[in-house]
């Protein structure tokens, strides 16, 4: 037996010997082709390259269905943005840190009269009307001024060719990273501005106003309660004086009768004693100044009385809101009351027509002119010739024109606007409380009227009154 000789398989039959595969390589190496290589892989290989395919694909699903998702919410977002700025009143300019516009909101492209097309792409200083405004919103852009800016008042020019001043608010734009890459300019025309905060304002100072007229007018109804008791009690002692002076000059007639008869009286004027005690007594000369010193008291006692009449009138506030009164009176009345207590000598000059009727309170009016006259007299108090011009006369349009000038040194000019306000008051500390003028600024107004003052062009303050007459119908 050789031994080079194989042995057989089960079936008996010599099995064929494969022929061998010519081998295939590639150029300048000696690496078998591609194709030999795949021929040599196995099962398990393109199981493994198959499932991650597989797992390759769900990925790509997945990274699909989350970018359709993203996308969705930021087309969400970006409606919502555009709305925002569709439906925002206040201009807004979006600029690259160059001052090119990149963005406008419609409400600039309606302001400005230009779509957004059209400002894309030009500087947003060729929106302001003037050199100042130009000037300035080009700080905003320098390295020194890129900071936020607040409230800062422009002009810009609108749709019709006029300029119109708009409040801007400028502030940085920054990247991801901090670096500046532009400016968000917003703005809202001013004179919105300024009509609602004038209209705060003065809802303001008239409520301020008001309340202190309440406070001043509590005051005043306590006062009046208590001059209406002072008055009612000075009212019977003047009366008694007043009676008792009058039975006075009647007796005192019947005493100068009386003596007369002595004195012509034969027996009685023979009697040198009655003649040297005439003489001694000066009977003769008190009977020339008793007259006149029972007229004096007549005038005093009836002055007085006049004076507490006064009192009671101007207690009496609130039962006088609809009376008819004449303003000549009233004013005649508040200046002689005034006079009384001024400390020095004036030339008060009083021009008033014998009527001048009016409706409403007489007391409320007087307590207004003894108010203008008070601070006038205290105006001219240091000038060496003071004098004071009170003046009445009816006007055009059923109206009465009543002023009260001096000739002191005026009003500083910075102090006229804030002259009615509460509380003000040019007068030192202790001497003024700052409440007269506004509360008869509140009193005129009351009567229909208004309450002005000013400077005279010769020297000295004017206040001046203006009051709808009274109808004589």
């Amino acid at each position: 037996m050789s031994t080079s000789s194989r042995p057989a398989k089960a079936s008996g039959k010599a099995a064929p010997r494969e022929a061998a595969k010519p081998r295939t390589l590639l150029a300048g190496s000696d690496l078998p082709a591609p194709a030999e290589v795949l021929d040599g892989v196995g099962e398990t290989v393109w199981i493994d390259v198959i499932r991650k395919m597989d797992e390759v694909y769900n990925d790509l699903l997945q990274y699909e269905v989350a970018l359709e998702e993203k996308n969705a919410a930021l087309e969400e977002s970006h409606q919502f943005i555009e709305s925002v700025l569709a439906s925002m009143s206040d201009i807004l300019i979006v600029c690259d840190r160059h001052g090119n516009i990149e963005e406008v909101n419609p409400s600039l492209q309606r302001f400005c009269g230009r779509d957004e097309a059209v400002l894309k792409g030009t500087p947003v200083f060729d929106l302001f009307a003037d050199d100042g405004s130009r000037h300035a919103v080009r700080e905003f852009f320098t390295p020194q001024g890129r900071s936020a800016r607040h409230d800062v008042e422009l002009m810009i020019a609108a749709a019709d060719g006029n300029a119109v001043p708009v409040s801007i608010n400028c502030t940085p734009r920054l990247s991801g990273v901090g670096k500046l890459v532009g400016m968000v300019v917003t703005g809202r025309p001013v004179g919105e501005l300024r009509r609602a905060y004038h209209a705060l304002r003065q809802t303001h100072e008239e409520l301020k106003r008001t309340q202190q007229q309440l406070v001043q007018s509590e005051k005043m109804a306590s006062l009046g309660r208590l001059v209406a008791g002072v008055a009612h009690e000075l009212n019977n002692p003047i009366s008694f004086v007043l009676g008792n002076v009058m039975a006075l000059r009647r007796y005192a007639g019947r005493l100068q009768t009386y003596i007369e008869a002595v004195n012509g009286c034969g027996r009685c004027a023979q009697a040198p004693e009655l003649g040297e005690l005439r003489e001694e007594l000066r009977i003769d000369r008190i009977l020339e100044d008793m007259s006149p010193l029972l007229d004096g008291m007549i005038e005093g006692a009836e002055r007085t009385r006049d004076i507490v009449d006064g009192l009671k009138r101007f207690s009496a506030i609130d039962r006088q809101a609809d009376e008819v009164f004449n303003l000549s009176e009233v004013v005649e009345r508040a200046v002689r009351w005034v006079m009384r207590s001024a400390p020095a000598k004036f030339d008060i000059r009083c021009d008033l027509p014998p009527e001048l009727w009016l409706r409403g309170s007489s007391g409320q009016m007087q307590q207004v002119i003894m108010n203008l006259v008070q601070n006038a007299c205290d105006a001219v108090v240091e000038v060496p010739s003071p004098r004071i011009d009170v003046c009445a006369k009816p006007g055009a349009g059923e109206v009465v024109l009543l002023s009260v000038a001096d000739n002191g040194a005026g009003i500083p000019q910075e102090h006229l606007a804030r002259l009615f306000d509460p509380f003000f008051t040019t007068k030192p500390v202790g001497q003024g409380t700052g409440l007269g003028l506004s509360i008869s600024y509140g009193i005129v107004e009351r009567h229909g009227g208004r309450l002005e003052v000013s400077n005279r062009p010769e020297g000295g303050a004017l206040f001046s009154i203006v009051l709808p007459l009274a109808s004589t119908g």
